[in-house]
């Protein structure tokens, strides 16, 4: 299954929401802080999804070669990916690269909301079906625990915080982990907030990686 994206408009014109007031970070309550959190969350998703495929490629490129830098070597290792959606980082070339080198990969499938994620070893030109809100998930993997998770984020901030997309999988998945993986948050470095004013439920990656 190849993955596609659609030409858009740049992200740095036709910007159409303004940032949202920041809450205070010492007397915001949880109900302020998740207001600004799906404010926030459509504007970079806005931003992202109007990026031209070739700029997405060219972004996707040099977070590929960040990872190389950061993780090598990866032979043996399992490494969780995603597959990608909503303008993410496409990875699918460095994963093909990769698993040439030794190695093995998982893609995430939701059992069910509120579950952690459940990751199946997959290797790229494996069979995928239409999974949870029709992601492409493994059809026959079996389930493992990867030792890395390559989490795509739709923002971050200074102190490796991710912004997710509301539904608090992965946070409940590395939660959930008998021995917790090596987590490494990727996207794009417009997406970079001062904070995303985390809270008690969210995890701190242990890097994030950009196109910066």
């Amino acid at each position: 299954m190849g993955i596609g994206t659609a030409d858009m408009a740049p992200p740095e014109t036709g910007y159409r929401q303004a940032p949202p007031t920041p809450p205070s970070r010492e007397t915001a309550s949880w109900s302020e802080v998740a207001a600004w959190r799906r404010s926030t969350r459509e504007r970079l998703l806005d931003q992202r999804t109007r990026m031209p495929a070739k700029e997405r490629d060219a972004r996707s490129a040099r977070i590929a070669a960040a990872l190389d830098r950061l993780i090598a070597p990866v032979a043996g290792r399992v490494i969780g990916v995603y597959w990608p959606i909503k303008g993410e980082p496409n990875l699918y070339p460095w994963i093909r690269r990769l698993a040439e080198t030794g190695a093995a990969f998982a893609l995430p499938v939701v059992i069910r909301k509120g579950w952690p994620l459940e990751f199946r070893r997959w290797r790229p030109g494996e069979a995928l079906e239409r999974g949870f809100w029709n992601i492409p998930v493994p059809a026959n993997g079996p389930a493992i625990l990867p030792d890395m998770l390559v989490a795509p984020l739709v923002g971050f901030d200074e102190e490796r915080f991710r912004l997710g997309y509301g539904g608090g999988f992965y946070d409940r998945t590395i939660a959930a982990a008998a021995n917790k993986p090596q987590v490494i948050g990727v996207g794009f470095e417009h997406c970079r907030l001062p904070t995303i004013y985390p809270q008690t439920h969210d995890i701190r990656m242990d890097a994030i990686v950009t196109d910066a």
